[in-house]
């Protein structure tokens, strides 16, 4: 039996704003032991017995920057895949996509596990164990999931209602899905012990779910087909990538897998299991990451507190003071600060429709933003000026490029840079410079074995991102 994790990686994590953002999104949040929910979803995929492959559906801005998350924790030796969505559309086209790829390279015997890349599981014995259930079950023909035995009753949540009377090979045969419950409604689930948190983790055997979104969402699979017929692998990663046709793919109905099979085929199964999940759904569920002390306070970063109970600190990299308050929550990121009280938590997503209804930036990016050959900061932004610090990796290049309405000044830091500007080619060692005139092609390249890090001065009329025109590039980015 071949098992095969099935990661996706989609969606912004709104209610996690400011530190989840588009460009940045919740499942490459760092968590207090220093790990992010990418990371521990691969590791904990990886482990299990029975792995060949794992296969990571994301948004194709974001392959590079999973490479380098995966290869901080990576020792496994099974081969790895990458399916890359243009824009999202919900998790029936990524399932589909995933099925058609495995059964063709794996077969419809294969078993994929739909794994989501931002939840958080702190049992992983539990967990591996529930695994071995739910693919025994997968094997008899059911679409399995997972469901969390519930601890208290959540509104947040949708529910699955099993059957009682219906025992299969360590599950139970569920009798409905339920959509997230007001609260009275929520305390009769937990009371009446047949009804659990919709995880939104599932287990297929692959030929049994093509055959059955077929049935009941044949309108999804059929266009997804059509989608990876017109799309093509590419070389941009050290791993096998199909990347999907945008015009294709803009065809695929936007449902949920839950919407568009689970609540239709009358062969779902459920494994009851507590295996300390959590979604990580607010910042009310971080801040429960965090040891309290002995006044309820959570604190990470550098804060000060007098006279202040029972609230949650973020802070990055400056000073926090706390002056009688409480249940408050308190993110401090660079560019943003979101206060909010704890009874609002959910609410932070409406923060993020407001930015995004005016174009704020601050939704999108921070202002360090991962590129696949290293990162730029954003130091300072004016009228006509824009300052960055850019770090380049071993060994990468940026693009051979060309700029139309800025000019560019450079300035080693750290490290040795190979630069192309305009016709010349030159070697640059610490606190050298070179300056690029708009409209003159030039590349950076870091021929070291240590970051090169340089502070960029931009000058122009016009500075935005994309005043850019590639001719060249290691990473498959080069303009028509």
């Amino acid at each position: 039996m071949e098992l095969i994790p099935v990661i996706l990686s989609g969606g912004v994590g709104s209610r996690l704003w400011p530190v989840s953002r588009e460009a940045h999104p919740k499942p490459f949040m760092d968590l207090p032991d220093g790990q992010n929910l990418i990371q521990k979803t691969f590791l904990r995929a990886s482990r299990l017995e029975g792995v060949v492959e794992v296969l990571t559906v994301t948004n194709r801005e974001l392959l590079f920057k999973t490479e380098d998350e995966y290869g901080v924790v990576n020792t496994a030796k099974h081969a790895q895949g990458f399916i890359l969505e243009p824009f999202g559309r919900n998790t029936a086209a990524a399932v589909a996509a995933a099925a058609l790829q495995l059964e063709a390279t794996h077969g419809p015997d294969a078993h994929m596990l739909v794994l989501a890349a931002d939840h958080l599981i702190k049992d992983e014995k539990a967990f591996a164990a529930a695994v071995a259930s739910a693919v025994a079950l997968a094997g008899e023909g059911w679409l399995v999931t997972f469901g969390i035995q519930p601890t208290y009753p959540e509104t947040g949540f949708g529910y699955i209602e099993a059957q009682k009377d219906a025992p299969l090979n360590g599950g139970l045969k569920v009798a409905r899905f339920v959509e997230k419950p007001d609260l009275e409604t929520a305390q009769a689930y937990v009371g009446a012990g047949n009804y659990f948190w919709n995880s939104g983790m599932f287990c297929f055997r692959v030929g049994t779910v093509l055959e059955e979104l077929r049935l009941h969402a044949p309108d999804v699979v059929e266009a997804v087909a059509k989608t990876i017929e017109v799309s093509r692998l590419t070389s941009s990663s050290k791993y096998r990538c199909l990347a999907l046709d945008s015009e294709s793919f803009a065809q695929v109905p936007d449902i949920s897998i839950d919407y568009a099979l689970m609540e239709r085929s009358d062969k779902v199964a459920t494994i009851p299991c507590d295996i300390g999940w959590s979604d990580i759904g607010s910042w009310n569920a971080v801040s429960e990451l965090t040891a309290p002390d002995e006044n309820g306070n959570r604190f990470e970063g550098e804060v000060l507190s007098h006279g202040s109970r029972n609230n949650y600190v973020n802070s990055e990299g400056r000073l926090t003071a706390l002056v009688g308050v409480e249940d408050l929550l308190v993110i401090d990121t660079p560019d943003a600060v979101m206060i909010a009280h704890k009874d609002h938590a959910q609410d932070v997503k409406h923060i993020v429709n407001q930015l995004k209804a005016c174009s704020h930036t601050v939704h999108l990016l921070h202002r360090t933003v991962h590129r696949p050959w290293g990162t730029y900061t954003t130091l300072e932004n004016g009228e006509r000026f824009k300052i960055k610090r850019i770090v380049v990796k071993p060994k990468a290049s940026l693009s051979l490029q060309m700029h139309h309405h800025r000019s560019e000044h450079w300035i080693v830091v750290s490290g040795m840079a190979v630069v192309v500007n305009d016709q010349q080619e030159l070697m640059l060692n610490t606190n050298e410079s070179t300056f690029i005139r708009a409209g003159h092609q030039h590349r950076l390249m870091n021929p070291g074995v240590i970051d090169l890090v340089l502070i960029e001065v931009q000058s122009g009329d016009y500075l935005g991102e994309d005043d850019i025109v590639r001719f060249e590039d290691n990473y498959g980015r080069v303009d028509k």
